[in-house]
């Protein structure tokens, strides 16, 4: 069919007065220099706070510092491919990261990125990084407990659902060790994990990963890496976005626990950024508000009212300290804001005491709110009676002579301190908890040689199994240590004593 040019015409002029231009408007600026991380821009008269930037090869950067001139941004990327000159653009968003049920059982990097190699992670969902903390009147006080399975926690520090429990020590004296039991002992639980590792070794990621891999542990957990490698902006996002991914299980009526390790690592990473931004510092050289940038991350971490959904996070924040020294600015900051703290010592771990807590200095200010009423009835004065056993071991080494009193609390003090020792990677449900501390408070294990403790304690727990393991499923199930549990209990310990652990080291004494 021809076209007359009356139709072209036509055509022509209806799309001409249909014609409608989108206009777009940018907010355009260019590189003034780079170096460590860190950018100054200029045009960016509209860049707001906290604004992420688009910088060319698809690299983000952030906006920190507003001047008249210039904004000084960090670079959440390879800033070795940027150079003076490109031209940055705002894009009208804050910092933010994907958050859902699809992050679970991923590594991924501060900017919500899959560092793992499984592929892209097709969250529905973001969230930004930067939030105001719930309310007073959006909490209710912690009364559930976070179960880490350690003996020596649940019983004498125990962590609530909602609660900052702080945790301790120099390197390498099993922190990480008591977060990563925490996580394992949540394999049938109901409580989401987040770990977040900040400034830390690529190989000690990657052996934290494999280890929660091979426990089964890493199906209900999130990891967020910012390693030691990687510029020192996105140490310093890390912790906020955990903190993120945390908050959407929280809000949605779920339990969640995020744990920042480390928290001084964090510091670093924020004093370097600031001092490549040119804030000005505060007291040893901090800047003046990392007290600050703490406190709004840790006050996150919350247990919701009912009203609100009832949800929960809670933080287990670490610190390392130098020679035990719980003085310097960023521990003194952390202990401030914080619902507990869980000290562990160097000596402690080095005579063998693992986990190597300090009973007497460790607190939990939720206290029993955060125990079963069974843990609470058999461990009620374990803590002061170990604080006791350790004042009074170190005198008792100067004295010649000791009262028959004293004798008796050192070596009840001595059994008690052995039968809370356990092996790494070895949580146990709160039930054997109670059947353990049991033996050990009502002095059942009195006659037992401490060097045979050990033993007694792994053969106590499979009998119990075996042979008496309604009286441990009814603890379980009801969380109470009624009389008749208590008789049960009482009788089965007895029994295996007289029949089983007796019998054992009669033989082995004749082999």
């Amino acid at each position: 069919m021809a076209i007359s040019p009356e139709n072209i015409a036509d055509a022509l002029r209806k799309q001409i007065e249909g014609f409608q231009a989108d206009a777009h408007q940018a907010n355009i600026g260019h590189v003034l220099q780079v170096g460590d991380g860190v950018a100054q821009v200029s045009g960016l008269s509209q860049a707001m706070a906290g604004e992420l930037l688009e910088f060319p090869g698809g690299v983000t950067g952030m906006a920190l510092n507003l001047e008249e001139d210039s904004v000084g941004a960090v670079v959440l990327g390879d800033y070795l491919q940027i150079e003076e000159g490109d031209e940055v653009r705002t894009t009208g968003r804050v910092a933010e990261v994907p958050v859902g049920p699809e992050l679970l059982g991923r590594v991924v990097n501060a900017i919500g990125e899959p560092v793992d190699g499984k592929g892209p992670i097709n969250a529905e969902r973001t969230d930004v990084t930067e939030k105001v903390a719930p309310g007073v009147a959006q909490r209710q006080n912690v009364d559930r407990p976070v179960q880490t399975g350690l003996k020596a926690i649940d019983s004498m520090v125990p962590i609530g659902r909602g609660q900052r429990e702080l945790i301790i020590g120099d390197r390498q004296i099993g922190k990480t060790a008591i977060a990563l039991d925490t996580i394992i002992n949540q394999r049938d639980g109901d409580l989401v994990c987040i770990y977040c590792a900040i400034g830390q070794k690529e190989s000690s990621v990657a052996q934290v990963v494999g280890t929660l891999a091979e426990a089964g542990a890493l199906e209900h957990t999130i990891v967020v890496t910012a390693s030691a490698s990687s510029p020192a902006a996105l140490q310093f996002m890390a912790p906020f976005a955990a903190c993120t991914m945390g908050e959407y299980f929280r809000d949605n009526g779920q339990d969640a626990l995020v744990i920042y390790d480390d928290l001084t690592k964090h510091a670093w990473a924020y004093r370097q950024m600031s001092l490549m931004l040119r804030r000005p510092p505060g007291r040893e050289a901090y800047p003046g508000d990392v007290f600050y940038l703490h406190s709004r991350l840790l006050e996150r971490a919350a247990q919701l009212h009912e009203n609100e959904g009832g949800g929960s996070l809670t933080a287990l924040p670490i610190i390392e300290t130098q020679e035990a020294d719980v003085t310097t600015y960023i521990p003194t900051n952390v202990i401030s804001i914080t619902d507990g703290q869980i000290y562990l010592e160097a000596d402690l771990f080095n005579s063998g005491v693992r986990p190597a807590i300090n009973p007497g200095i460790s607190v939990s200010r939720v206290g029993g709110d955060a125990q079963t009423r069974a843990m609470k009835s058999v461990a009620g004065g374990l803590r002061l009676d170990l604080s006791q056993y350790r004042d009074v071991a170190a005198f008792a080494q100067f004295a010649s002579d000791l009262d028959q009193a004293t004798r008796n609390q050192l070596e009840r003090g001595q059994r008690v301190t052995d039968l809370l020792k356990q092996g790494q990677f070895s949580p146990m449900p709160v039930e054997e908890q109670v059947g353990v501390i049991f033996a050990g408070t009502q002095g059942l294990i009195d006659d037992v040689p401490v060097s045979e403790l050990g033993r007694f304690e792994q053969e106590l727990l499979a009998y119990l199994r075996d042979v008496h393991s309604q009286t441990l499923e009814g603890i379980r199930s009801s969380g109470d240590l009624s009389d008749d549990a208590e008789s049960e209990l009482r009788a089965a310990i007895d029994e295996f004593k007289t029949n089983v652990f007796v019998g054992i080291t009669e033989t082995d004494d004749a082999e």
